[in-house]
């Protein structure tokens, strides 16, 4: 939401009505998304310390106390099922190191889903919580869909292609235009007060974190519902170039995925269709299948899905920091058979790439260096809101607006151009920039009456 420089005046006309239209684009963007893109900003610079949270705000069930030991699953599994007669067990996720405790993850008969908490070493039930009742699971499902379900979904989708818009507008009117410009070109000019100093703030901070907010903005959006899961996760999978290949051919049902029997899962394999087992009763206890995992050199830090119906499989994977040592199996619940096995080598080469952009997205791959680093742009997008709209407040004439100079017919051509652009990258948000339009257009002709 920037101001036209005074370098402005110096332009060609093609070049000032070029100039024009961006800056049109700049604030509608920067108006309709600056609330969502504090939400984003501060809910996402939470997540990315959300192990260090949970151990300052939940010690006492986050710690195991009795140390290292570990038992089998299956102890664990009938402490909680115990404590909690009437409910239905649905996942254990072992520790992730010596130390720390196993989460069940369980369905009660009244009220929402739980996570419950057992010391690995002696099966004691340490307590529970419902996820999203907690800062990290409040920060972590409002960040992906504002709490709203598939329409928050949405909502954040068109937020981040707006983001994208904002950055590749905000480096445009940013970029010099007269060689008196140079000087302060990377650098404040201190000598600045009042509106043009909060210009600087908005300007320089843009510039050094522009990069950084478009790398969070693309490795984001492969999680979409729209962007990922309607055009990326299938076109990666169509080409062989997502998830590994062979598990369309392995007795698959397409119905059911590992975020059906998980509730969550590596990007790669959120479409990725579970193998079948044999139907009928499952034979195979979970210490079984435990003992299978330790002979495939996992021990600990897997999670592992509960068989709920007759045919269903034990599904397990790994989920490490980094995520070369992501490892998936599915095990037939009626005879142990290791049906299905994948890792990050099987993965195809789109689904590499977005796993190491979410991990680095994450503040995960390279630990804190890495979330200092993704902690930057989030603070970046906090300073540039509230400066952006700091701007727009002061150059807003009372009781109107504020919209940048209604376009001439031939800055209309420029706008129309870049919209097409924007609606074959982004279709959320090119749609939205025309419902904007529409209503500014309307809104003027109702005032010029």
């Amino acid at each position: 939401m920037m101001s036209p420089s005074h370098s402005q005046t110096s332009q060609t006309p093609r070049n000032n009505r070029l100039y024009a239209a961006v800056w049109r684009w700049h604030f509608y963007a920067g108006l309709i998304t600056a609330p969502f893109l504090l939400i984003l900003a501060i809910t996402g610079a939470i997540y990315l310390f959300n192990d260090e949270i949970n151990d300052l705000l939940h010690p006492d069930l986050r710690f195991a106390p009795t140390g290292n030991q570990v038992q089998a699953p299956g102890a664990l599994l009938e402490a909680v099922q115990h404590a909690y007669p009437a409910a239905t067990l649905n996942r254990i996720d072992m520790p992730t190191e010596p130390g720390r405790t196993a989460q069940i993850y369980i369905s009660p008969a009244q009220g929402p889903d739980r996570r419950v908490f057992v010391d690995p070493g002696n099966a004691a039930v340490l307590g529970s919580y419902v996820y999203t009742s907690t800062l990290v699971g409040f920060s972590d499902v409002a960040h992906g869909s504002l709490l709203l379900g598939n329409t928050g979904d949405a909502i954040v989708e068109l937020v981040a292609c707006w983001a994208f818009v904002l950055v590749i507008t905000g480096l445009y009117l940013w970029w010099p235009r007269k060689r008196t410009d140079q000087r302060h070109r990377f650098s404040p000019n201190l000598q600045q007060r009042g509106r043009k100093l909060w210009r600087e703030l908005h300007r320089l901070t843009g510039l050094y974190s522009a990069v950084l907010i478009l790398f969070l903005i693309i490795t984001g959006l492969p999680w979409a519902n729209l962007w990922g899961g309607q055009f990326l996760t299938p076109v990666s999978n169509a080409l062989g170039m997502g998830y590994p290949t062979f598990l369309r051919h392995h007795g698959s049902d397409d119905s059911k995925t590992l975020v059906d029997t998980h509730g969550e899962a590596p990007w790669t394999l959120n479409a990725a269709p579970v193998p079948h087992g044999h139907h009928g009763a499952s034979n195979i206890s979970v210490n079984q299948v435990h003992q299978i995992l330790v002979e495939q050199g996992v021990a600990l830090g897997y999670r592992l899905s509960l068989p709920q119906e007759p045919g269903d499989i034990y599904s397990a994977y790994t989920y490490p920091a980094q995520p070369e040592g992501q490892q998936t199996f599915h095990i037939d619940a009626h005879n142990g058979t290791l049906i299905g096995k994948a890792g990050f080598d099987d993965y195809g080469a789109i689904a590499k790439i977005v796993e190491w952009g979410v991990a680095l997205h994450m503040g995960n791959y390279f630990g804190r260096a890495n979330q200092l680093l993704m902690l930057f742009p989030c603070l970046a997008i906090i300073i540039l809101v509230v400066s952006g709209l700091k701007l727009w407040w002061k150059r807003r004439p009372q009781g109107s607006l504020g919209a940048p100079k209604k376009l001439a017919a031939g800055k209309k051509r420029n706008l129309a151009m870049i919209t097409a652009i924007l609606m074959l990258l982004f279709p959320l948000a090119g749609i939205s920039f025309i419902i904007v339009l529409t209503v500014d257009m309307s809104w003027q002709a109702i005032r010029s009456q």
